[in-house]
């Protein structure tokens, strides 16, 4: 029962802090239908609260992760499902990259949250180093243009899904085709 309601909560402050990240605890107890009394005995402030989200969207995503890359033995299969994967991370967990790039944040590797979180996304370099070893993708293009376009194409998908305006069953393959003919593939 206890580790219900906490879950409960850590969930129902993923939710409200996808929407706003700065969002009182109290729209966060409404949403866990708890006191915000309840939700302190959990997690005595907001740091508190917003570790154990990280620390739920990186155990979610780095599983995500790890099953796109394992559905296939090519690596650019393997490209493809990262990339679906990390849309379907975003569109779920839409603060954990807030967290990690937003104004203030000082991403180091030493530190064991970045470290994961690097971890986690990190497959995806490895995978595109091997492509342009493979000559599959542009010598023209640097493996770090790539890590910046990968979460743009992923962010630019997120927000389209968001919007409504577009037919979210093409998302992903549109999503696939941008990022494909823009590294040269």
């Amino acid at each position: 029962m206890l580790e219900d309601t906490k879950q409960n909560i850590i969930n129902a402050a993923i939710f409200i802090f996808n929407e706003d990240l700065s969002a009182p605890l109290e729209k966060v107890a409404d949403q866990a239908t708890v006191t915000r009394r309840t939700l302190h005995r959990y997690f005595s402030n907001r740091e508190e609260l917003l570790t154990a989200c990280n620390e739920e969207m990186q155990k979610s995503c780095g599983q995500a992760m790890k099953a796109a890359e394992q559905r296939s033995d090519d690596p650019l299969v393997q490209l493809e499902h990262l990339l679906y994967a990390a849309i379907d991370c975003g569109v779920k967990y839409a603060f954990l990259h807030k967290l990690h790039h937003m104004h203030g944040h000082q991403h180091v590797h030493k530190d064991k949250d970045c470290a994961k979180y690097d971890k986690t996304f990190g497959k995806i370099q490895h995978i595109i180093e091997k492509l342009k070893d493979k000559g599959v993708i542009s010598k023209l293009i640097t493996v770090e243009w790539i890590s910046v376009f990968f979460p743009g194409i992923v962010t630019a998908t997120i927000n389209s899904h968001a919007s409504g305006n577009m037919d979210n069953e093409n998302l992903k393959k549109f999503a696939w085709f941008s990022f494909s003919k823009g590294i040269g593939v």
